[in-house]
């Protein structure tokens, strides 16, 4: 009887030790993100300050709306290539439309053609996948490749005289707080509770961890799929919309870069490459530490170049700890 007691009692500390383990690796951007702006702070003491925060959150406001839709992607056992592809081509024709075309539009017009542009965006990526079967790699970099090309036949220079209502989302204040600083916040918040909470978000879990078990259970997997896409097209229109209230105009460049950082931020976050697993509060974190990295470089006075390097080098060890991640996650899981 003691035997079996004794037995009971190190498999329940054994369980409750293995869940500890998968919580820290589930968690390990805050620690990661804590010790980056103490040695940064110790280094460049201004990094820290009131100021020099604020601006870094203001700066990365847009990628985070980038960030949120690639991550919903993710979730779901799917990505998106095309997602800086598409801030950037919803807010160059919306821009356009604004000055050229059929200048004196009102800016909050503007604001629902630049979301309703990167919708359809997401939709034409979604449908492409789920109903004629297009493999997701091969449809979000043609997708990435005609939007980067559109642009460039659409402008090839910064589009200025732009609506102050429709620069307002991403360059105003409330007082002294940035608009696009507490826009995101509310939708990570919201789209946090939504995942956690809702059918349609636990779905996109389900189709993300096992899509044939998630059919057999009757979640409409193409629905969910072309949803997250559509939601993805539509956070990197909002991305694009941000660049341009924050630059006041809109350039041909906007989030041209931003889709390795996009997967970074959220594969630095704990969002699982395979789906199933991860949470949007991670991928805010994932931007804050690569938003962290760059700020401190700039203060350090390192050359751009060198910035590109040294964030070349934050991917390739966020995919190192992502690949150790997984086998210590996978030895805990298969012990049971």
């Amino acid at each position: 009887m003691s035997t079996d007691t004794d037995s009971g009692l190190r498999n329940a500390l054994d369980f409750s030790r293995d869940e500890a383990i998968l919580f820290v690796l589930d968690n390990m951007i805050w620690p990661i993100l804590l010790i980056t702006i103490l040695i940064f702070s110790a280094i460049v003491p201004i990094f820290s300050s009131v100021g020099n925060i604020r601006a870094l959150l203001f700066g990365t406001a847009a990628l985070s709306a980038i960030v949120l839709g690639e991550t919903l992607c993710l979730l779901s056992g799917h990505f998106d290539l095309s997602v800086g592809a598409s801030a950037g081509f919803s807010a160059i024709f919306t821009a356009v439309l604004l000055t050229e075309w059929f200048p004196g539009t009102p800016g909050i017009v503007g604001i629902a053609i630049v979301l309703l542009v990167g919708m359809l965006i997401g939709l034409i990526n979604g449908v492409s996948i789920t109903y004629i079967g297009v493999n997701p790699f091969l449809q979000t970099l043609a997708m990435l490749m005609i939007l980067s090309g559109s642009i460039q036949l659409l402008s090839s220079t910064a589009l200025s005289g732009l609506p102050e209502t429709y620069l307002f989302v991403g360059g105003g204040q409330i007082g002294t707080i940035p608009v696009a600083i507490v826009l995101m916040g509310l939708l990570y918040l919201a789209f946090g509770i939504w995942l956690k909470y809702s059918a349609t978000g636990r779905a996109i879990y389900a189709v993300g961890g096992n899509k044939k078990a998630a059919t057999e259970a009757g979640i409409n997997t193409t629905f969910i799929v072309v949803l997250v896409y559509v939601f993805s097209g539509m956070l990197a229109a909002l991305g694009g919309l941000l660049y341009t209230g924050f630059l006041g105009v809109a350039p041909p460049t906007i989030g041209q870069n931003d889709v390795f950082p996009a997967f970074a931020a959220a594969v630095i976050g704990g969002v699982s490459l395979f789906g199933g697993r991860g949470n949007v509060l991670g991928a805010v974190g994932g931007v804050v530490l690569l938003a962290s990295v760059e700020s401190a470089l700039v203060l350090m006075g390192i050359e751009a170049t060198a910035v590109d390097v040294i964030n070349g080098f934050v991917l390739l060890i966020a995919i190192i700890l992502y690949t150790m991640e997984e086998r210590i996650r996978q030895r805990v899981i298969t012990k049971y």
